[in-house]
């Protein structure tokens, strides 16, 4: 009998498994290529809402424990994933710059927001009011830190590599099979794929689409991250991701006419160049209502558990939350209420067998 499935391995399923590498713990992943919000995310984790110019929540201490993560997964993978690079908020008024202004002032955000008004020297960018600089900013290659992270547990043989079947799940009372899998426990990290989990779909996990394109723009020649109504996020080699959409009726991973075509007119308010769109592609991310993370036990198998609801911003969350879900289950240390699944249990109603 092993200790832990993992079903999923998007950031929050490759975060649980290295805090089960971490301690030695024994682990299969069970995941396909199904849910695909962690591989078409831009991957940028900034601790700053640039639309009020606010702090994210709890942003500042999920960053101290995401970067030294990122980089123990470099130096155990042997490649570089973390890209630092700054990210510009372009100013649409004088008004604007002083909003600014005052959000530096305010404590824990002193440290994300430069003072300096950056002038625009660019003549592909329409930017007559500048930029504010975030400061502690970058980009993670999610789709290759993935696909490198599940290249491993291949090699490990740690993965199976199928999509997850409830019906071939027995659950006991201190243990559960999988086929021919025994593992003293279970958790779920699949995402958007929550809403077809027969143990957990009574979560309030509602789940937007999001769409990116990414763009070949020779005129460019950006080195930060631009924010407006779109990011542009340098990839080099003269390309781009632009994005992202908001869609919370649309639950499909397919990319649309209509997001393209928002994108795109919402990217040229302010590039002022030519380009070419050379790719398209869509992903639910997995959103709940309060706009906390799903982190918990289920309410009537203590054995079984769900890590999930990180949104738009699991780049940064996936590290902390992986570790309270790990110290919850190992070390009884308890998770915050606000991320706790046991705030939503007035929804739950037991299953009859």
């Amino acid at each position: 009998m092993i200790d832990y499935i993992v079903v999923g391995l998007g950031l929050a399923g490759m975060s649980f498994c290295e805090q089960l590498h971490d301690h030695d713990k024994d682990f299969m992943v069970v995941s396909d290529d199904s849910q695909t919000s962690s591989l078409v995310a831009g991957g940028v984790y900034n601790p700053v809402i640039l639309k009020r110019f606010t702090l994210a929540w709890n942003a500042d201490v999920q960053l101290e424990i995401a970067m030294p993560f990122y980089k123990r997964l470099e130096e155990k993978l042997g490649r570089q994933f973390d890209h630092k690079i700054p990210i510009l908020r372009k100013f649409a008024s004088i008004e604007e710059q002083n909003l600014w202004f005052e959000a530096a002032d305010k404590k824990r955000l002193d440290q994300f927001l430069d003072t300096s008004i950056i002038e625009n020297r660019n003549k592909a960018i329409d930017a007559p009011y500048g930029f504010g600089k975030v400061l502690h900013t970058g980009r993670i290659d999610v789709k290759a830190l993935i696909a490198a992270y599940e290249a491993a547990l291949i090699e490990k043989g740690n993965l199976l590599k199928e999509t997850f079947r409830f019906d071939a799940l027995e659950v006991h009372k201190d243990h559960v099979e999988y086929k021919t899998i025994k593992a003293k426990k279970i958790v779920f990290a699949t995402g958007f794929g929550l809403k077809s989990n027969t143990y957990f779909n009574y979560l309030p996990l509602h789940g937007n689409k999001g769409e990116v394109l990414t763009i070949k723009a020779p005129e460019v020649k950006l080195h930060s991250i631009i924010k407006s109504s779109v990011f542009i996020i340098p990839l080099g080699d003269d390309l781009y991701r632009i994005g992202a959409t908001y869609d919370r009726t649309d639950k499909s991973n397919a990319p649309s006419s209509q997001g393209s075509k928002e994108l795109s007119e919402k990217l040229q308010t302010f590039l002022k160049c030519r380009f070419e769109i050379v790719d398209h592609v869509a992903g639910i991310r997995p959103t709940v209502a309060d706009r906390k993370p799903l982190v918990g036990v289920h309410p009537s198998h203590d054995h079984m558990f769900v890590l999930n609801g990180f949104g738009s911003r699991g780049v940064l969350i996936a590290p902390t939350a992986s570790r309270l879900l790990y110290n919850f289950i190992e070390n009884g240390q308890p998770i915050p209420p606000e991320m706790n699944v046991n705030r939503f249990s007035g929804k739950f109603e037991p299953r009859i067998i």
